[in-house]
């Protein structure tokens, strides 16, 4: 069964979601079957690319909405909201 969950986060890590963990975050989305976006404001980008990620300029304070849509969305979101979390605690 195909589901469309969305998750509003806001980022609060000290520094801007830079190269480093745009990189992880896309390795991790790929691995998923789901289509994966982050929308900020009324811009939607491809979460499986690092330079439409990055395009973005996700700074602290930021507010985005992770959207997985496909037969395991759950499982790939809770994963990318997960790595986003451990990345503001480790900072």
């Amino acid at each position: 069964m195909m589901s469309r969950i969305e998750k509003k986060i806001t980022i609060s890590a000290n520094e801007s979601l830079h190269a480093r963990p745009a990189s992880l975050f896309v390795q991790k989305a790929v691995k998923y079957n789901s289509s994966i976006w982050i929308k900020k404001g009324k811009e939607v980008v491809n979460g499986k690319s690092i330079i439409e990620l990055l395009s973005l300029g996700i700074e602290k304070g930021t507010e985005i909405t992770l959207i997985a849509e496909g037969d395991d969305a759950e499982e790939a979101l809770q994963e990318l909201e997960g790595l986003l979390m451990f990345y503001e605690k480790k900072n």
